[in-house]
């Protein structure tokens, strides 16, 4: 049923963005532009994400957290090109479903997160549609020039690194439907990860500094890391022993049949938005402190050889792997 009390689209607009917007760049979103000055020394990086009702997340997922995930995966494209964001760009598909209160548990999210991460809105577009509610965002971000870290960087004899813990994505979603048997703290942090996960910005820097290519984590480990190959011309060989896993993950491998199987399955499920990473091999150590330091987990789990695709092992053994990941229509 549809919700009561919804506004028009100036409404929405006046009420619940323009407080969000950049006190100077985002012209109180009055204007059909935004004006963002350059930054000497800087380039302009650039990155979009769209998200729609029952394809990235679920009817029934509070419009905050959803607001929340549109911001972070765009955050996660950022921080994995080791670059600093600033404002965004916002375009809000309304289905009939999203009356007052679901805009402004939205803008609720866009807030909070505004706060948590320092940026604003700069500007955007909100209509109505009779499909489902869908939502758009533009992140932008600096690097100092010709420092943006890209896919094609990766040579043999680096190592492959990444961010916090693989796989809590995929679980999530099974735990936000009510498929998983694990005991409530579990489940409540896998569906915290699903609806919000965490963007590695405090670790942009290390990965600008030191990162020899860098990919984040959306479509799934083994996936992603395939893109990275195909752009750097190499091959890369993960091992399944080293993948890190969560408390919860640990858990739910606990009652696994086939632990390899259910390994492959945290690797290639996605939605982790966690940067995978390939650095020389000497540099090892100064990215384990700096992670330290931020309470980061780091992990290697591979490395960069001469070839091409992803090679997972388990063992020693070559472990054959159906689909990589989520594929895109």
């Amino acid at each position: 049923m549809p919700s009561v009390d919804v506004a028009g689209e100036f409404e929405t607009i006046r009420r619940l963005l323009a407080p969000l917007a950049h006190p100077e760049w985002g012209r109180n979103l009055l204007d059909d532009v935004a004006v963002v000055p350059s930054r000497a020394g800087y380039d302009l990086v650039l990155t979009k994400d769209s998200i729609v009702e029952g394809v990235h997340f679920l009817p029934e997922d509070p419009m905050d957290t959803v607001a929340q995930k549109l911001l972070r995966v765009n955050l996660s494209d950022l921080a994995a090109k080791g670059a600093e964001p600033f404002g965004y760009l916002l375009g809000c598909f309304w289905s009939t479903r999203c009356g007052w209160p679901e805009r402004e548990a939205f803008a609720a999210g866009l807030k909070h997160d505004q706060t948590e991460f320092d940026v604003a809105l700069l500007g955007g577009d909100t209509v109505a549609t009779s499909g489902p509610a869908s939502f758009s965002l533009t992140m932008l971000g600096w690097t100092p020039r010709g420092r943006t870290v890209g896919r094609d960087g990766a040579r043999p004899g680096d190592v492959v690194l990444v961010t916090g813990a693989i796989g809590d994505g995929f679980l999530g979603l099974q735990a936000v439907r009510g498929m998983l048997s694990l005991e409530p703290g579990r489940i409540r942090a896998l569906v915290d990860h699903y609806r919000t996960p965490m963007p590695r910005v405090a670790f942009a820097e290390q990965i600008r500094d030191l990162a020899t290519a860098a990919i984040d984590v959306s479509d799934g480990l083994v996936a992603d890391l395939g893109h990275l190959a195909v752009a750097s011309g190499v091959a890369l060989e993960i091992d399944l022993g080293t993948l890190p896993v969560s408390a919860a993950g640990l858990a739910w491998l606990d009652g696994r049949v086939d632990p390899e199987d259910a390994r492959v399955q945290l690797a290639t499920g996605g939605d982790d938005y966690e940067i995978a990473f390939t650095a020389r091999a000497g540099e090892e150590d100064n990215l384990r402190r700096a992670a330290e330091r931020q309470h980061l987990r780091l992990t290697t789990i591979g490395r960069v050889v001469a070839g091409t695709g992803v090679t997972v092992r388990s063992g020693g053994r070559v472990v054959a792997v159906g689909q990589p990941g989520w594929t895109h229509g």
